[in-house]
């Protein structure tokens, strides 16, 4: 049993910080705040770019992940590369405060979304071995359809995975909250909006993978009218 409604930030279980071994987690920290209502991430107009010489197109985030570890500086042990040639610039401890393998995972959040944003909530494998790095993506959705509620399965480099994602149109306003689960079997993924079923899928990657939360603004994509924020009020594995 996990849960998790944010009163702290435990740093035994959840890292501040967006993929912080191909920067540093001070270069990469995310922006947020925490009051009875729970875990406010935002990207304020002066938040930095992400990993500014390497990554396009560019891209401002704050997320926070629960569990991260990486090679030694200068390796090309990480999770999620982005590109070809990405080597570690500053090696992260290894923790594991949520990294479940199987079962019902359930995050409860809204979001305030201008056209250049986006926000996801998505688990990975730690990557301890290569092909340990697919990803079930719970929800993801961006400013300018948001109504488009994506999910599925991303193999990346996981030879036993098939690519099978999509955002399908849904009667939704994502500024109001609601509840995003996958029930996580060996047989399967089933994906749920308010536990009502939108996608069925007939793969399961086979290792414990970690949680991330994540809110991303683009911006070459226009001016930003509004900070973006994503608020997320709960998270549960079961």
């Amino acid at each position: 049993m996990f849960e998790e409604t944010f009163r702290e930030l435990d740093p035994a279980v959840w890292t501040p910080a967006y993929l912080p071994a191909w920067s540093s987690r001070a270069a990469a920290a995310a922006a947020y705040r925490l009051d009875d209502e729970g875990l406010h991430l935002t990207v304020p107009a002066d938040h930095p770019v992400w990993c500014a010489d390497l990554h396009d197109p560019p891209l401002r985030v704050s997320a926070v992940q629960s569990g991260n570890w990486s090679g030694p500086v200068g390796s090309p042990l990480g999770q999620q590369p982005f590109r070809d040639g990405l080597v570690v610039r500053e090696e992260q401890p290894e923790t594991r405060g949520f990294v479940p393998r199987y079962g019902r995972i359930e995050v409860e959040c809204r979001a305030r979304l201008g056209p250049r944003a986006m926000f996801s909530a998505w688990m990975i494998g730690m990557e301890d071995r290569p092909e340990r790095c697919g990803e079930i993506c719970l929800v993801e959705v961006f400013g300018d359809a948001a109504t488009a509620v994506g999910t599925g399965i991303h193999p990346f480099r996981d030879p036993a995975l098939h690519e099978e994602f999509s955002a399908e149109p849904r009667a939704i306003d994502v500024s109001e909250p609601h509840r995003y689960a996958v029930d996580w079997r060996p047989d399967g993924v089933d994906f749920l909006v308010d536990d009502e079923l939108v996608r069925r899928c007939g793969q399961s990657p086979d290792y414990p993978m970690l949680l991330i939360l994540g809110l991303f603004d683009f911006p070459d994509r226009g001016e930003l009218a509004e900070p973006p924020e994503l608020v997320v009020r709960r998270v549960s594995g079961t």
